[in-house]
């Protein structure tokens, strides 16, 4: 009688093609997880494109629909009422004013009072944009926001008073992780030639232009970078004429 062959695997193949295998679902795995985080990277840096056109456009539809209206400053502490002055704050780290533009509505939206300032960066690291919203009500709603004018200490001049803006959970970041930002004003007076100042002390005409100079914390080619800003003011008043809501 012939002998019947017998065929199999022994336990070393067996194993050895456990590890195959093993090594097969270490390398899958990691190759996902390099994809994942390559994807996620390019997310992120798309996000961040977005948030800088985001903002720029944002300034220039801010800037686009400025509006020209005096404000009773000082109706918080006079009983009847402050007196009639530009509603415009121009500082190097603080801007207000009152525009069309609104974050909510966009270009349906109701007039709304900006709060453009600088904030330090998380961690402390660079500095942030950021801006408030509040509903503009007329002269006599502004007037909560701000006081006559009263002697500025550093230039002695005569400047309406505003509080310092302070951030909430509705404060929206326009710009993060910046090496600097500031706001500059162009005054164009006749015959004069036209400059930029840093802080705005004219109660009798409005800023020709709003200059907004910022630079990224970090360079990244991949990434576009907060760039200055610089935006026409086209008002269709004059300071001494109130714009009628």
């Amino acid at each position: 009688m012939k002998r019947r062959s017998q065929s199999g695997m022994t336990l070393i193949e067996v194993l050895i093609a456990i590890t195959l295998v093993s090594l097969l679902s270490v390398a899958m795995l990691f190759a996902i997880r390099s994809g994942i985080s390559a994807m996620d990277a390019s997310q992120r840096r798309m996000a961040s494109n977005r948030r800088a056109v985001s903002a720029q456009r944002i300034l220039s539809q801010q800037v686009a629909g400025f509006l020209p209206v005096k404000a009773k400053c000082g109706a918080s502490v006079v009983s009847e009422g402050g007196g009639l002055f530009p509603f415009f704050q121009g500082t190097p780290s603080v801007m207000r004013f009152v525009t069309t533009y609104s974050l909510d509505g966009a270009g349906r939206g109701f007039p709304q009072v900006v709060e453009l300032f600088i904030l330090p960066g998380e961690n402390g690291a660079g500095f942030r944009l950021v801006v408030n919203e509040i509903p503009y009500t007329g002269p006599a709603g502004a007037g909560f926001l701000c006081l006559p004018p009263q002697p500025d200490p550093v230039t002695g001049l005569s400047l309406v008073r505003f509080p310092d803006p302070q951030p909430s959970p509705r404060t929206f970041i326009l710009a993060d992780k910046l090496a600097f930002c500031r706001f500059l004003y162009l005054q164009a007076i006749e015959p004069e030639p036209d400059h930029w100042v840093p802080v705005w002390t004219k109660l009798d005409f409005w800023p020709r232009a709003i200059r907004v100079e910022m630079a990224p914390l970090e360079r990244d080619a991949s990434r576009i970078p907060p760039m200055t800003f610089t935006g026409l003011i086209r008002p269709n008043r004059m300071v001494h004429e109130q714009y009628a809501y």
